[in-house]
């Protein structure tokens, strides 16, 4: 059962290319979806990928330079094409609120549904959206223009009961959530059950950050420590170290520092410059400082521990 993935559809920076796009992630939670930035061409790239555009309920950008949010004013067009009346929810620079409203105005186009506008916060962590399942938070990135990454973090869930158990002796609902609160249960015989005999214990919470444009600072990787996925631009090989501190951007030394200092268990990275034709290189040396990392292509999908 899918319920927990991370689908490429950009891995390009500044401008596509033949094989990639700009900026986007789609986060596939228990069938809710999440939009991670909104590079032009992602609604083609939704489509290749049967990710139904009426599902997304929220967007995130991370900053606003174009290869991040060019494509949003088409997807939202779309969106009110196909008749959305639903709240849409963006987490973003404030200032595009005047982006899309300036475009809706000059268009004559009036949305059929409400965009409710949440701003970032650029100086501190902060919590975005938090249900019972999952929390969302963004994180100040150090970049030329304001920008946050976004951290995932699954909450942790209760005990599961034993089925074997259930079968034999049908618990009522009440005493279902009072067993998984941690209490035992009492046969009608007087035998009593611990806790731990009835039930199984539940599965580590799992976590995915995005860490977008950013330079390398001292401090970056205590936002995201011990995440199971960690996705970070990786713009420039290492031996472009001053152009990518000039530029605010992270070489493949960078990324491998950051995924040691946050203990990442899998390191996976994007937006690459478009200098590189191809990355093979690139992927040679990440993989020489950091094994296990992968170099991501567009409509990749990576699942993060999935459970049945």
């Amino acid at each position: 059962m899918e319920n927990f993935s991370v689908t490429i559809l950009g891995s390009s920076s500044a401008s596509p290319t033949n094989d990639r796009n700009t900026s986007a992630q789609i986060i596939n939670f228990y069938h809710r979806y999440y939009l991670i930035d909104c590079g032009e061409g992602t609604q083609m790239q939704l489509r290749k990928n049967r990710v139904r555009i009426s599902k997304i309920n929220h967007i995130l950008i991370s900053h606003l330079h174009g290869d991040h949010f060019f494509g949003l004013i088409g997807l939202l067009s779309s969106q009110n094409l196909f008749g959305r009346k639903n709240d849409l929810h963006i987490y973003a620079d404030p200032r595009i609120r005047e982006v899309i409203e300036l475009q809706m105005k000059l268009s004559e186009t009036n949305l059929q549904f409400p965009i409710i506008y949440h701003p970032l916060n650029f100086n501190e962590k902060e919590t975005l959206f938090e249900d019972k399942k999952l929390r969302i938070s963004s994180f100040p990135l150090d970049h030329r223009i304001p920008t946050c990454g976004f951290l995932f973090q699954e909450k942790k869930s209760l005990p599961n009961i034993k089925k074997s158990f259930v079968k034999e002796y049908k618990p009522s609902i009440e005493q279902i959530k009072d067993i998984r609160s941690g209490g035992g249960f009492i046969t009608k015989d007087g035998h009593r059950y611990q806790h731990s005999d009835i039930t199984t214990p539940a599965y580590e919470p799992r976590s995915f950050a995005y860490c977008s444009d950013t330079k390398y600072f001292e401090g970056l990787s205590k936002e995201f420590t011990d995440v199971e996925l960690l996705y970070t631009e990786c713009t420039f090989m290492k031996d472009f170290q001053k152009v990518a501190d000039d530029k605010y951007h992270l070489t493949t030394a960078d990324c491998a520092r950051i995924a040691e200092e946050s203990k990442a268990k899998k390191l996976i990275v994007g937006h690459f410059s478009a200098r590189y034709k191809e990355i093979f290189d690139l992927k040679d040396e990440l993989t020489s400082l950091v094994p296990t990392a992968e170099v991501v292509r567009d409509n990749q999908v990576f699942h993060i521990r999935e459970h049945s």
